[in-house]
């Protein structure tokens, strides 16, 4: 994967771009997740080890993600993954749950049989995994379980705006215990239920509270 061996001439440009891309790919997931945890520090010649490539794309990458919010550039440190300060998680979170129930809303109103039934499908795994007691794919359903709730507000604006706010916030819900997981998803299901049943206003409060009460429990954590 080192750029050098992309070649030269028209396509060279092509694919240092899908490289950077994927680099960014990689790193906004191993934050997000919680594989690297705020604070640690973000070497460019590890990662570019680990990762088969050149360090040109992940100094790209690092620099990409220090303009969302999930890295920071220390002067004489480099870069680490940025810490929430309590107040401005707050703040975040307070929004993001305002838009995350504007979406739910919208999907109540909008929402398709067919993308109902993929969230539905989303569903039934998620619990399935938390019956079993398997943690390994949650988050990445987690995610999936949103973005089909984005795509059935229909409204493309607002799901960009929700996507950038919930990778800047995924560091409050890792970590979670047993009980708040399961809570978590008996919640996805109560909210589907009410975007199937078209109750707008249930499905704006339920969504507003299932991320509110999510990030309570990080940020009564970290308030210890």
């Amino acid at each position: 994967m080192e750029l050098g061996a992309t070649g030269t001439g028209a396509r060279e440009p092509i694919m240092h771009k899908q490289l950077s891309e994927l680099v960014i790919a990689r790193l906004r997931q191993s934050i997000t997740s919680g594989a690297y945890a705020p604070g640690d520090r973000l070497i460019e010649g590890r990662i570019a080890e680990e990762l088969d490539v050149s360090r040109v794309p992940v100094r790209e990458a690092l620099r990409a993600l220090a303009a969302e919010g999930l890295v920071e550039v220390r002067p004489r440190h480099g870069a680490v993954v940025a810490s929430l300060d309590p107040s401005v998680a707050r703040e975040m979170v307070q929004i993001r749950a305002t838009l995350e129930g504007l979406n739910a809303r919208l999907a109540a109103e909008h929402c398709s049989p067919e993308l109902v039934a993929q969230i539905e499908q989303v569903l039934q795994e998620g619990n399935t995994k938390v019956e079993d007691g398997e943690t390994a794919g949650l988050l990445e359903l987690n995610a999936r379980f949103h973005d089909l709730l984005y795509a059935a507000g229909a409204n493309s604006v607002l799901s960009d705006l929700m996507r950038s706010l919930r990778d800047r916030t995924r560091m409050l819900f890792v970590n979670a215990s047993d009980d708040e997981v399961r809570t978590t998803w008996n919640e996805h299901a109560a909210i589907l239920r009410a975007v199937q049943s078209g109750d707008a206003t249930l499905a704006a409060l339920l969504a507003e509270r299932h991320v509110t009460r999510a990030a309570q429990h990080y940020l009564d954590r970290v308030a210890r």
